[in-house]
Parts: C-alpha cells; sequence; structure tokens
C-alpha cells in the first residue's frame, strides 16, 4: 500500500515560513501526481496546491499565490510545500495527497492517497 507521511509544521508568528514535506513510503508507485489541502475546524477542506506526476505543472488556489512553493524531489518520492509570509488564516492541518500519475489539480476526489496530516499553526 502507498502510505504518505508529512512532516514540518508547527507554531509560527505571522510572516514567518515552514517547509513541510510528504514522504511516499510502502508502494512501488513512482509517477503520482501530488496535492496539499487544509483543513481547519469547522471549515471546509481546501485545495492549496499541486504538481503534477512529470513535476512540470502546479497549481495553487489564489490566497497562496507567490507565497507558496510546491515542488518535488529529483526521484518523485517526496513532495515539498515552501510555505513563506504566513498568515493567520493558514492555520490549519495540512494533508498531502497523490493520484495514479495526473495533473495535480484541485478536485479532492480526483485523489486515491491521503496522509493523516501536519499541524500549521501560525499565531502571535
Amino acid at each position: 500500500q502507498v502510505q504518505m507521511v508529512e512532516s514540518g509544521g508547527d507554531l509560527v508568528l505571522p510572516g514567518g515560513t515552514l517547509r513541510l514535506s510528504c514522504v511516499v513510503a510502502g508502494g512501488t508507485f513512482q509517477n503520482l501526481a501530488a496535492g496539499w489541502f487544509r483543513q481547519a475546524p469547522g471549515k471546509e477542506r481546501e485545495f492549496v496546491a499541486g504538481i503534477s506526476w512529470t513535476g512540470g505543472t502546479t497549481y495553487y488556489r489564489d490566497s497562496v499565490k507567490g507565497r507558496f512553493t510546491i515542488s518535488k524531489n529529483n526521484n518523485k518520492t517526496t513532495v515539498y510545500l515552501q510555505m513563506n509570509s504566513l498568515k493567520p488564516e493558514d492555520t490549519a492541518r495540512y494533508v498531502c495527497a497523490a493520484q495514479i500519475r495526473g495533473t495535480g489539480r484541485g478536485d479532492w476526489r480526483l485523489y486515491r492517497y491521503w496522509g493523516q496530516g501536519t499541524q500549521v499553526t501560525v499565531s502571535s
């Protein structure tokens, strides 16, 4: 089975930075598109960023454009989310997900594999 394991969440001040990592473990699939979603209590799941299985195309929700960057390592076993200029409204549990091949677009129904998430809290 494919497992998605996130790390890197923390408590940071507004304006701070974090780098989230998501390691694909326990499976033989390499060509996976990946996405980051976030969930805050009482709110709907939000798409944050996605990357195609080739790594050549990325997508972002408008509120994080210019602040967040999604990327993969060379062998595509890890996906990253670099988060700069963090705001309190970015506070949520961030969950990585993957689909076989695919584009990494924002519809959560396209994703087959899901991690447990890592908590990001932005507060003064």
